[in-house]
């Protein structure tokens, strides 16, 4: 039995591996960083055999308990297709229970989207006679911050801005922008078309590059919450932040989404800017007219369960929600997926997906369609 995480994304450290029933693992932090709760392994070991693995400082996650509750890991034999397999948390251990019918099989706290297939789809989107991909600058660790711009940017267009993934373990986000991209460049799709010709889009599939490779669930190469710094981002501390923030000072702002995944809640939900200094009636209408826009086009969607609104003049405005609704006087939402399930349409199997953040990537781009037109 050889248990690794050397790999894009991998993160464990084996305490103990002697025993198929008793394997023993730990969560490491993020670099320079209390954070974690991402993981990601490799377990060789036998065909027709059980195995059980006990990740024994899950209690002290950055979401626990919450995040633990009614979780289920995902796992997979051929990175393409990720399952759920019976996992329990009993306030310290998170253990994991497979029988494996293959010998080596892949463990992560959501299904990973590598950088591998992040320059696939950087690569693959530019084949598109509507999308020039633009370099905005690096990363700390030297990876490039990608924008993809689709569209005519004549002046008169609205101006639509998506970002994805600032914090890295929320994976979900560029497999919703992998949906959300296909769709939009799809020149047969009456929906895209429509909106291409009064938008164009700027598009971030991946705001945390280093993070991502190196196996983190919320920071970027120092250890920096992306989330937090868009009121006073630096080059030094947060140049992903700093390239994105001076890019859209550049080119303009009519409307933006920020993609998600949260850790507690099993359900999809928007999060406004309603604490923002210069909230007002209007942008509450467009908040209201999006949001019923989603609520027609997917059951995916909710708006029962979520964050808790902000007082008015109580927002934090380091998140870029608040300083994108506060900059441009634009309607800004944060999008928020599960790791878990959405509880309103529950697949024992497989949880909320890949294909499942992909499809509501392609709904999203419907309800901006029903908002805008």
């Amino acid at each position: 039995m050889h248990i690794s995480a050397g790999f894009d994304s991998g993160n464990i450290q084996v305490l103990k591996a002697d025993s198929c029933d008793d394997i023993q693992l730990a969560i490491h932090k993020d670099h320079q960083s209390d954070f974690y709760q991402w993981f990601h392994f490799r377990l060789h070991g036998e065909r027709d055999q059980q195995y059980v693995m006990k990740i024994t400082n899950a209690g002290g996650a950055a979401y626990a308990p919450k995040g633990w509750e009614g979780y289920q890991a995902v796992a997979s034999y051929d990175r393409q297709t990720w399952f759920r397999v019976p996992t329990e948390f009993d306030g310290q251990n998170l253990t994991i229970r497979h029988f494996h019918e293959e010998p080596v099989c892949y463990y992560a706290y959501f299904a990973p989207y590598s950088w591998e297939r992040h320059q696939d789809l950087i690569a693959g989107s530019q084949q598109s006679l509507d999308c020039t991909p633009v370099h905005l600058g690096e990363t700390l660790d030297g990876r490039e911050m990608t924008m993809l711009v689709v569209g005519d940017e004549a002046a008169a267009k609205r101006k639509i801005w998506v970002i994805a993934r600032q914090h890295p373990g929320e994976t979900m986000a560029e497999w919703f922008m992998e949906g959300f991209i296909g769709r939009l460049l799809d020149d047969e799709d009456g929906v895209a078309r429509a909106l291409l010709n009064d938008n164009v889009f700027y598009l971030v599939p991946n705001m945390n590059p280093d993070g991502s490779v190196r196996g983190h669930l919320r920071t970027n190469a120092v250890g920096v919450n992306l989330n937090r710094e868009w009121q006073n981002p630096s080059m030094a501390q947060s140049p992903e932040v700093f390239l994105v923030r001076k890019a859209m000072e550049e080119k303009g702002l009519d409307l933006c989404l920020d993609v998600h995944g949260d850790e507690g809640l099993p359900y999809n939900f928007l999060a406004g800017s309603e604490g923002t200094p210069s909230f007002n009636d209007d942008l509450k209408a467009a908040q209201d007219s999006f949001k019923e826009a989603l609520l027609s086009v997917t059951p995916e969607f909710q708006t029962q369960y979520g964050y808790d609104i902000d007082a008015p003049g109580e927002a934090n405005m380091t998140v870029c929600t608040n300083w994108v609704a506060e900059r441009f006087g634009a309607l800004a939402y944060t999008l928020e997926m599960p790791f878990k399930d959405n509880a309103d349409l529950p697949d024992a199997d497989y949880g909320w997906s890949p294909s499942r953040a992909q499809q509501l990537g392609e709904d999203v781009l419907t309800a901006l369609w029903r908002h805008l037109k």
